[in-house]
């Protein structure tokens, strides 16, 4: 598999990551193992987790399988911290907080050190400037190799980029955000950051949440995330009549291309300016091996324009710069 820089760093990662989202709770250690061995064997090096994915069972999972499975210089370990399961708090970016979530994290990877850290979200009750000095301490001490963001907008990503260059800090080598042709409201102000700041977009649900494999043109699987009672609300918003008729334009270009909707999307966003590795997830490694097939697909351009104006979002002022309107 192709690797690539992530941002302006010489941190190189598979352009591909694989996302651990649902492991140890609809993911269990055999189907987890299956696809950690099938991602490795297919070039894979970026493995993303969360220390809240599964209530930090994601971690402890991904730490057994690297003792026994896959080693660990071959991996390229990403984790989140700052993300709490409090409904009246859903972000904790104090550096008490993310500092101790770190160590937790580590503990439960079975490593001295992660090469990625990300802050999992914006915390509007905690100056920024803490929490960003986290990412400070973690990258001094060995603990992370280079730090990120997660889920921060335009001014938020473009603030930190910003404050990390002004001094004798700690670089912002990656942003992971949700990108793909059903949501490519990155692009009006954090794709322009990152790319002018040196930052590597990491886009996280580049399927749609699964709705761009075409999966749900007829109907909702009773085995798919849409009928699952947890998930379901996660799918649904993408669902709509505007949505289908992206989805519908992904499967005429892979009938065109005599391949899978799946691939058309992935290699849409995995191609975009700015981008370095979509995340994705799967149920089964069967189904990531055939996500994995998606490296020798590159679109032509003509397939590319089509889904550019088909998915064209709305981008009027101040979005775009003043002198285009």
């Amino acid at each position: 598999m192709e690797q690539r820089h992530l941002g302006r760093t010489g941190l190189r990662v598979s352009r591909i990551g694989l996302g651990t989202l649902t492991w140890g709770r609809d993911t269990d250690e055999h189907d987890a193992a299956e696809q950690l061995k099938a991602f490795w064997d297919a070039g894979g090096t970026l493995v993303d987790t969360a220390d809240v994915y599964g209530g930090g069972e994601a971690e402890y999972l991904l730490g057994r399988l690297m003792e026994r499975l896959v080693p660990r210089q071959d991996l390229v370990l990403s984790t989140k911290a700052g993300s709490v399961p409090d409904p009246d708090r859903r972000t904790d970016g104090s550096r008490g907080h993310l500092l101790a979530a770190l160590d937790a994290s580590l503990a439960r990877l079975g490593t001295d050190h992660v090469d990625l850290w990300q802050l999992h979200a914006f915390d509007p009750h905690t100056p920024l400037e803490e929490s960003l000095q986290a990412l400070d301490i973690a990258v001094r001490s060995g603990r992370a190799r280079y730090a990120g963001v997660s889920n921060f907008c335009g001014w938020q990503l473009a603030k930190a980029g910003t404050w990390q260059l002004a001094g004798d800090r700690t670089r912002l080598a990656g942003a992971q955000l949700e990108y793909s042709l059903l949501q490519r409201g990155v692009e009006r102000e954090v794709l322009p950051a990152a790319m002018d700041l040196g930052i590597g977009l990491l886009p996280s649900s580049p399927l749609g949440r699964g709705v761009l494999t075409g999966k749900y043109r007829g109907g909702t699987p009773t085995d798919s995330r849409g009928a699952s009672e947890t998930m379901a609300p996660f799918v649904e918003p993408y669902l709509d009549d505007a949505a289908s008729r992206i989805v519908d334009a992904v499967a005429t270009a892979a009938d065109g291309l005599a391949t899978t909707p799946l691939h058309v999307a992935l290699a849409w966003v995995r191609d975009r300016p700015g981008v370095t590795a979509p995340i994705v997830g799967a149920r089964t490694a069967r189904q990531l091996t055939a996500t994995l097939s998606v490296e020798a697909l590159s679109l032509p351009d003509e397939i590319c324009r089509a889904l550019d104006d088909v998915s064209a979002p709305v981008h009027r002022y101040p979005d775009h710069d003043w002198s285009t309107l």
